[in-house]
């Protein structure tokens, strides 16, 4: 099997990722960290489709998609902290001046997890963060000790995963997820 990871330009495949369930609703299409709160909590249906259909054809994209023989299987939301509400956020700190790019957000499809495809999308995250520029990428997964982690708040991934990739933790945060402490880590890509 064929994996590539390519910038979510693609709305069909981010839609596929990371679209709501129900057409009507408000969540998901990661907009939470990408809009204001209350542009977020406005935006349903076709109208929030249409925020993501331009998110896509920006450059840099919103996020990345990892591919398996040219299906969409995983997203990851990585793009610059001061695009994102990471920039005004008072319980995740700036450790710096750097103009860092943030990576919060993974999803693998039902059928393909378990397979490394986790690993696949913050590896492409870390490209994409260095092709475009960046001097470091910092994520704020949750620091669970080990401990499960419900899957629906897996998506800020954790903070093994992280060390996997070789980032560090640069500071604590005041965010708490699912019970566990967020932490901020960053990779410096210079």
């Amino acid at each position: 099997m064929n994996m590539a990871v390519r910038p979510a330009t693609a709305f069909d495949d981010v839609a596929t990722l990371v679209g709501p369930k129900k057409p009507g609703s408000n969540v998901c299409f990661c907009l939470s960290y990408r809009t204001a709160s209350t542009e977020n909590q406005a935006l349903r249906g076709e109208a929030r489709a249409q925020r993501v259909r331009e998110l896509c054809e920006h450059d840099p994209a919103p996020g990345i998609i990892a591919y398996r023989d040219d299906e969409p299987v995983g997203w990851a939301a990585v793009h610059p902290r001061r695009d994102t509400s990471f920039a005004r956020n008072r319980l995740i700190p700036h450790v710096d001046d750097l103009d860092v790019w943030s990576l919060w957000c993974f999803r693998v499809r039902p059928g393909h997890r378990k397979q490394g495809i986790m690993h696949t999308l913050i590896d492409g995250a870390i490209e994409h963060a260095r092709r475009s520029g960046a001097p470091a990428i910092e994520g704020y997964p949750v620091d669970n000790a080990g401990e499960k982690v419900d899957l629906t708040m897996a998506y800020v991934g954790t903070r093994a995963l992280f060390e996997t990739a070789g980032f560090e933790i640069a500071a604590e945060t005041g965010s708490v997820l699912n019970g566990f402490p967020r932490v901020l880590m960053r990779l410096d890509l210079r």
